[in-house]
């Protein structure tokens, strides 16, 4: 097998193996990864402390959240006194069929939420 030998822009070609009565033993293969579109952005600030603090979980409706959650918050509310939590049903689906208006409309829930911070739960 032939190792990759990357060209000019994001083409890869590969060094010819032996020729054959059906091929000139030459192949035009690409490299899978594209130019970076987007540039990096600072993290949002972090809390110093999550005492006091309200967090929001939100969830795609796959893996267990309803589980989850329950049990996360349990085990933060030990960890951190006074940590309050708004529900993801708050929220919806952030995967379903309205993913586009629900994540649209997080900034303004947050904030009149008064969120400090968020967990997104995800299932894979």
């Amino acid at each position: 097998m032939s190792t990759p030998k990357k060209t000019a822009g994001s083409k890869v070609t590969l060094a010819p193996p032996a020729k054959t009565a059906e091929s000139d033993g030459h192949y035009r293969v690409y490299w899978p990864r594209t130019r970076r579109r987007v540039s990096l952005k600072p993290l949002a600030k972090r809390p110093q402390n999550l005492a006091d603090k309200k967090i929001a979980f939100l969830w795609d409706y796959v893996f267990r959240g309803d589980e989850i959650f329950g049990i996360l918050g349990k085990a933060l509310q030990d960890r951190y006194p006074g940590m309050s939590f708004v529900n993801w049903a708050e929220f919806g689906n952030t995967h379903g069929s309205d993913e586009h208006q629900v994540v649209a409309s997080l900034p303004g829930r947050l904030k009149e939420l008064k969120v400090d911070a968020v967990i997104s739960g995800m299932g894979c």
